[in-house]
């Protein structure tokens, strides 16, 4: 595990420098097996017809693409080409007790067509070249209820390139609809009328909206795979289990479920103490997920049982939540797991799809899945058996003293790779650009408990760092499969959780968190020492960080700030990267304020634009190579892809107030943009 002096020093934490670069180090023969014609021949299309078949690129979730026409060379004469504008932004206009959160839609793209799912779950289809609207596909759920918990937004639609051609998309109401491409018109042939209603699959279901799904399908071997989001509102102990769903993709039909709450005679039953999974639920998949096609596997990673911070009422480890779950993709059936968090208390889901990768560790060839973690770790398995690659130590970890709970004595920490961002928290780390903003953070941790990473939820209050965000976030990590590196966008950002009895009649839970939100310091600046907001480059075949950057400027003219001429600090906002050939771009979501309603029982976010870029590096030293300027800023990831000769960037701007948009870029010399 890395120790707190080693973080510091590799993110250089303070007023001073805040990178440090491995340099132009020489290349080290990384792809024996695996030249970057490979590479490119496992794309679709032709070297001048490079698709986005999947929301992470590929099945794998590299993030990653061979297009190449854009380099360093060039990269300054990046321009706005085109822009859409998402039939989100028209019924906001006709509803205006609607509210929709982020544009988080990232598009695939598929012989020459994008498609995108917009905030309000209405599926598009674009021309590629030009952004002009083909067809548009409403299921009108906003005239039926509210996604609860998460609100208005969705991350994007699958596509089956296979026989003939066909987008699977998965709604907030529970439904996963087959839609033909070419006309977005509704598969007859699958399930009924072309959906299929998943709620009539899952065990002890709850009502149409508490459970729904606002991220992508994967699709391998001819089954489609769905999780989803489960509301847990941390009122009651029992809830819906997110049972992982496959369904045949031709006909609709299920063909097997995964229990994430095993049942008696199951796999795992023995870590739900006293009969607790009769009745606890969530532990969903609410993330993306990947697939190996070779192997034929399915990697889940799972998230929190009910409660997120309280577990009083399901004592023991709790297997499936929190844990990769492998499983074959025609049966279902369990290969091997590895649990990250055991009796999870702090929301920390895994909360991205795992990258899958082929590196050479001591070398050996080894075929590996690195997940990323809301704690700042990345757990590296072999992917075919889940073992580590390198040691994962169980270490102890304090203990819970609200009553009743009993929480795990120990955690596995990694010890390769390092920790990617802060961990824990000691009166150290705190903002002290001056004598007078340390004192003052200091007043302001000392009403909370804190201390090292796994600190329990308290009564008092306690400040979790990385916070309930993370560390990393659903926007995962990006591979370049050529070097092996791999890019992790985190921010640095603690929350506080208070735990309290709630008022009798209220819940039929011991204890709930009355409390959770995101801790600030000073005068509104952030209560720690810098980076807040930073992408990290890691390298699967040794396990070492090669160099960290900070993401965008950060709060460095803040009036208690402007006198020091700092250098960048970075944002606390997430970040999203995409790695080619060439280069790593990467983009960063709005200073966001976020409201929660009791009348709709969901969160409503609102943004403000800051420092919309584009941002482009080198991806071997993470030198800042040039900004350009977008609309508003990222609500979702990025994609790029060839058509003919031309290679695009396409981005997701706006919502939560900010018109929401693709916006695509290409190399171009003149000064005009079309707007379809």
């Amino acid at each position: 595990m890395i120790t707190r002096r080693d973080f510091t020093k590799l993110a250089s934490i303070g007023a001073g420098s805040l990178f440090v670069s491995s340099g132009e180090k020489s290349q080290e023969k990384r792809t024996q097996n695996r030249g970057a014609a490979d590479i490119d021949n496992e794309r679709p299309g032709s070297a001048t017809n490079v698709e986005w078949a999947a929301y992470g690129g590929d099945t794998r979730n590299t993030k990653y693409s061979p297009a190449s026409q854009i380099d360093a060379s060039n990269a300054s004469k990046l321009k706005v080409v085109w822009r859409w504008s998402s039939p989100d932004n028209d019924i906001l206009k006709q509803h205006a007790d609607l509210h929709l959160n982020l544009f988080e839609g990232t598009p695939v793209i598929h012989r020459g067509a994008l498609y995108v799912a917009t905030g309000f779950h209405i599926v598009a289809s674009l021309d590629a070249q030009n952004g002009q609207t083909r067809w548009i596909y409403d299921p009108g759920i906003y005239r039926r209820g509210i996604p609860q918990r998460t609100g208005f937004m969705h991350r994007g639609v699958a596509v089956w390139a296979a026989g003939d051609g066909r987008i699977l998309f998965a709604s907030g109401d529970e439904y996963l609809t087959a839609l033909d491409a070419a006309s977005g018109k509704p598969i007859p042939t699958f399930g009924r009328q072309g959906q299929v209603d998943l709620l009539e699959a899952l065990r002890r279901p709850g009502q149409r909206f508490q459970i729904g799904v606002d991220s992508p399908p994967v699709i391998v071997r001819d089954k489609v795979i769905v999780g989803s989001f489960v509301q847990d509102g941390w009122l009651s102990k029992e809830a819906t289990p997110g049972d992982v769903l496959a369904y045949d993709v031709r006909t609709g039909k299920l063909s097997w479920t995964f229990h994430v709450v095993p049942e008696a005679g199951e796999e795992g039953v023995g870590t739900w103490l006293l009969d607790s999974w009769k009745y606890s639920g969530a532990a969903n998949i609410w993330t993306v997920m990947s697939a190996d096609e070779e192997l034929g596997y399915v990697y889940l990673p799972t998230s929190t049982p009910t409660n997120d911070h309280y577990g009083g009422h399901r004592p023991g480890d709790n297997l499936f939540a929190e844990s990769i779950v492998c499983v074959e993709a025609s049966t279902g059936r369990r290969v091997w797991h590895f649990q990250t968090t055991h009796h999870g208390l702090w929301d920390y889901d895994l909360p991205a799809a795992p990258v899958l990768a082929d590196v050479t560790v001591q070398d050996q060839r080894r075929k590996v899945l690195a997940q990323v973690s809301k704690q700042a770790f990345v757990y590296v398995l072999d992917r075919e058996t889940g073992k580590p690659i390198w040691p994962i130590e169980e270490r102890a970890v304090p203990r819970s003293a609200v009553p009743e709970e009993r929480s795990s004595p120990t955690q596995p920490f990694p010890s390769l790779p390092p920790a990617f961002d802060r961990q824990g928290l000691v009166l150290g780390d705190l903002i002290d650009f001056t004598p007078e903003l340390r004192n003052d953070a200091e007043r302001i941790v000392k009403q909370y408990d804190f201390g090292v990473l796994y600190t329990p939820p308290s009564e008092r209050g306690t400040i979790l760092m990385p916070g309930v965000l993370g560390g990393a976030s659903w926007a995962g990590a990006a591979l370049d499969p050529e070097s092996g590196w791999l890019y992790i966008p985190s921010i640095t950002q603690p929350s506080v959780v208070r735990l309290r009895a709630p008022e009798p009649g209220t819940s039929n839970m011991n204890y709930r968190a009355s409390e959770r939100f995101p801790l600030m310091g000073p005068d509104g600046l952030p209560i720690t020492k810098p980076t807040y907001g930073r992408v990290t480059a890691i390298d699967l075949n040794t396990g070492e960080v090669k160099w960290i950057v900070p993401h965008g400027s950060g709060p460095r003219d803040h009036a208690k700030l402007k006198s020091l001429s700092l250098p960048a600090l970075g944002w606390p906002s997430r970040g999203f990267v995409l790695v080619t050939k060439t280069l790593l771009f990467a983009v960063q979501e709005p200073a966001v304020s976020t409201h929660f309603s009791n009348a709709t029982n969901t969160f409503e976010f609102t943004a403000t634009t800051r420092e919309p870029h584009l941002r482009i590096f080198n991806k071997r030293t993470g030198d800042l190579l040039h900004e350009a300027t977008l609309p508003a800023n990222a609500g979702g990831a990025p994609i790029t892809y060839n058509v003919g000769p031309q290679q695009y960037i396409v981005v997701p701007v706006g919502g939560g107030g900010v018109a929401s948009e693709l916006v695509a870029l290409a190399l171009h010399d003149g000064e005009s943009e079309h707007e379809p």
